[in-house]
């Protein structure tokens, strides 16, 4: 018998969807690529220099990334709008949990859309006005020089922790929505699980970050 799904209900599962791939897998890709600010400007403008190397860049971009963003960007706040938190009246985890995804979601529309017009595209008044993806033999100088600058930096520790918590909070609500994890127990422990991969990936991204102001980051160059 066939079933017939409500426009409502694909455009929510594309919505989750777009959040694991290929959003949260370029976010790894990320933080990856920004951990090479560890070892020194080199590395990172190498390391750049390999994405910017990529066959069809401009393609994956857009169809990989930016495609993808903005549906979920725009769709998330389209749910934000209609979202009717009940926090005050049941003051359960699950319910704070929705909401402070809601508000990680609000924070993220304008952080990354910041992000890419700053680094990207270097068209951010008054800050960077060379492409990092244009001029990958100066891009740990461009970033360096940015995070010197305490509010872009504190800004960006901001859109870190955001985005690890948009990620690792939809990873959970991925995986009981799609019925991956059934049962209480089996998303409590998936649950133990994300706030552990939230928590590595964190450090992960401030590490990378403060690499780019303080050699060898957090850890002061300890291999």
């Amino acid at each position: 018998m066939a079933i017939r799904l409500s426009r409502t209900f694909v455009l929510r599962k594309l919505h989750q969807l777009s959040g694991i791939v290929p959003l949260g897998l370029f976010l790894l890709e990320h933080f990856y690529t920004n951990s090479k600010a560890l070892s020194g400007a080199a590395d990172f403008n190498n390391a750049v220099k390999d994405l910017q190397s990529i066959p069809y860049i401009i393609f994956v971009e857009v169809c990989g990334i930016f495609i993808p963003l903005i549906y979920h960007a725009v769709y998330g706040l389209v749910i934000t709008v209609e979202a009717r938190p009940n926090n005050l009246a049941y003051p359960y985890p699950r319910n704070w949990f929705y909401l402070i995804q809601r508000i990680t979601g609000v924070i993220l529309f304008f952080f990354i859309t910041f992000h890419v017009l700053n680094f990207r595209f270097g068209m951010i008044p008054g800050l960077n006005t060379l492409s990092v993806a244009t001029h990958f033999d100066q891009a740990f100088t461009i970033v360096r020089n940015e995070f010197r600058i305490p509010a872009i930096f504190i800004v960006y520790l901001i859109g870190i922790t955001a985005t690890v918590w948009h990620l690792a909070n939809g990873i959970w609500l991925f995986m009981v929505d799609w019925g991956i994890t059934i049962g209480e127990r089996a998303q409590r422990l998936t649950g133990y699980a994300c706030i552990a991969f939230g928590v590595v990936l964190l450090l992960v991204g401030i590490n990378a970050a403060v690499g780019f102001i303080h050699q060898g980051g957090l850890l002061g160059g300890i291999p």
